[in-house]
């Protein structure tokens, strides 16, 4: 049995070469696994391969992440869910791999998105489905976006709200040609990710 197709081996070196490896997303204390669900297949869309979820909400520690995300059906495989339930923590390893954090709470600097450069090293930050963003994180980002709005509720969905913000970071990328490079064995980033892709289709194909 061929576990590896030539078109499934051509897809999975056009997503690598796509990936935004210096781009994530950190989820805080979002409690609803359909909004966590539909954040991934956001992130998947746009090249996003890593995500954080940052839950220091007593109710939320000792849940599993991804076990009911049926709205992320078909992509949670691919992306990689990396828990925390200390803000420090979060923040330290999310500082090896990224040069800036931007949260998403609305106060007098934040600055608008499409007024803000994302072709940069970034982490994003979307709090709570209520009450945002802990002060804790929030001390911790180096600044702050809106997604303006013109109706009488300035209000999104979270999901809603990280898809409209990784969409706009697509979008600058994909005119600054961050979206045209090619797959590169000898890139470890690439081939660590290939090999994992292979890994993951072995498994499904021998089930």
């Amino acid at each position: 049995m061929d576990l590896l197709t030539e078109s499934r081996d051509s897809l999975f070196k056009t997503v690598i070469a796509n990936t935004q490896f210096d781009l994530t997303v950190i989820l805080e204390n979002v409690h609803d696994q359909h909004n966590i669900g539909a954040v991934i297949r956001s992130c998947d869309a746009v090249g996003i391969r890593s995500i954080y979820i940052l839950d220091t909400d007593d109710n939320l520690k000792g849940r599993k992440v991804g076990v009911d995300l049926s709205t992320s059906t078909g992509v949670r495989r691919w992306i990689c869910l990396t828990k925390f339930t200390d803000v420090d923590a979060c923040v330290s390893e999310v500082r090896k791999n990224y040069d800036t954090i931007l949260g998403t709470h609305l106060n007098s600097n934040a600055v608008s998105i499409y007024k803000t450069d994302l072709t940069q090293s970034v982490a994003l930050v979307f709090g709570n489905e209520h009450r945002g963003m802990t002060p804790e994180l929030l001390n911790h980002c180096d600044g702050n976006l809106v997604i303006p709005q013109m109706g009488m509720v300035q209000s999104l969905n979270i999901s809603v709200a990280c898809a409209v913000s990784v969409f706009e970071a697509a979008r600058q990328r994909i005119s600054n040609g961050m979206y045209d490079g090619d797959f590169d064995q000898c890139n470890v980033d690439h081939q660590a990710m290939y090999d994992q892709y292979v890994k993951i289709q072995t498994k499904r194909r021998l089930k």
